[in-house]
């Protein structure tokens, strides 16, 4: 593992140097909040470290991807024959990305990188993103991250890590990936002797400011009917509007539904994100719906979130405590009190 020290000043030089090779992502103004999106030739990523709205899982992910297309015109020798559509796979440096949001990313390949089936779309994002990650020097009320295995100075899903440090970045390159794009920005100055203490002492200042935790070790233990029969659920999910706040802004959703639209003489299939919080996301064509009620979808959520994943991956919960959930929930549902209830279900006195 390298250590460097980039000059502020020198940044946006080197980012530009890096655009020869790399198309650049990043946290960016985006309507009335800040978002993940590819940036133009004038444009940089905002690094003052604070939390996008959406979470950057659409870099690999979008939430609204052509699929594959094709001609509706009489005559042409491919009517009706779906084909797939061109998947880029040009390098893209992902920049100033937070460690949990790039762990949620990882966490999404568990499900879209199987032994049955790889999702060629999903993947050629991933395999073709370098991920910079900036530190988070100051944690959120509602950041809850070290319960879930990560962390404001977490590298484990990091190509490189960037740790602000006044006019520097001191910059922790992990990976291949990290290093060739730190060469290619031009970014080679070796920190000085002391570098990595100065590093832990600002991860352990970062870590200790964390003041809310989840335990979810119980969760494991119980089985699936003991969790999904419990007596809190009307209670726990009174307040829920149903509204799928929660699902749009999670690193670690992903469920999606595909259709098919026209346009122009062309069908195009389109994979798009989907909630399990809308009623129409389980409604069968006969007209029957599994999940009619409020109370129903809600608990199917959670249950994914923090007990079927469990089971099936063993990689601990579906979450990587980013509080955006918590903080846009018009309702005031907070997942921690809900996992907390589910640990504790059995427990008397």
């Amino acid at each position: 593992m390298t250590i460097l020290t980039i000059d502020k000043k020198c940044w946006e030089e080197g980012l530009d140097r890096a655009r020869s090779a790399y198309t650049l992502v990043g946290p960016a103004p985006e309507a009335e909040a800040l978002g993940f999106r590819e940036l133009c030739a004038t444009e940089y990523p905002v690094m003052d470290g604070s939390q996008t709205r959406l979470s950057p899982k659409s870099v690999v992910f979008p939430p609204s991807q052509v699929m594959m297309s094709c001609p509706l015109k009489e005559g042409d020798a491919k009517q009706n024959i779906y084909e797939s559509v061109e998947i880029g796979t040009s390098p893209r440096a992902v920049v100033g990305i937070r460690p949990n949001d790039a762990k949620a990313i990882a966490l999404l390949q568990l499900n879209f990188d199987t032994d049955e089936y790889k999702d060629p779309y999903v993947m050629a994002a991933f395999e073709a993103c370098t991920f910079i990650g900036l530190a988070v020097s100051t944690p959120s009320a509602t950041d809850f991250s070290i319960s879930c295995g990560t962390g404001p100075f977490d590298e484990s899903a990091l190509d490189i890590l960037l740790i602000d440090d006044n006019d520097r970045y001191l910059t922790t390159v992990i990976t291949d990936k990290g290093a060739a794009w730190a060469a290619a920005a031009g970014f080679c100055t070796e920190a000085e002797d002391g570098a990595e203490g100065l590093i832990q002492a600002k991860k352990e200042a970062a870590e200790s400011a964390i003041t809310t935790t989840i335990a979810f070790n119980r969760i494991k233990e119980k089985t699936v009917l003991d969790l999904y029969n419990a007596d809190h659920w009307e209670k726990t999910t009174f307040a829920c509007l149903n509204c799928g706040a929660c699902t749009y802004a999670c690193p670690t959703c992903w469920c999606f539904d595909i259709q098919d639209e026209v346009h122009d003489g062309t069908s195009y299939r389109i994979r798009h994100w989907d909630s399990c919080m809308s009623s129409l996301f389980t409604l069968h064509g006969s007209g029957h719906n599994p999940r009619e009620t409020s109370t129903q979808r809600i608990r199917q959520r959670f249950m994914h979130k923090l007990k079927y994943f469990q089971d099936k991956y063993d990689h601990g919960i579906m979450c990587v405590g980013c509080g955006r959930c918590i903080e846009q929930c018009p309702a005031g549902i907070d997942i921690r009190n809900i996992c907390d209830t589910m640990n504790r279900e059995g427990i008397r006195g």
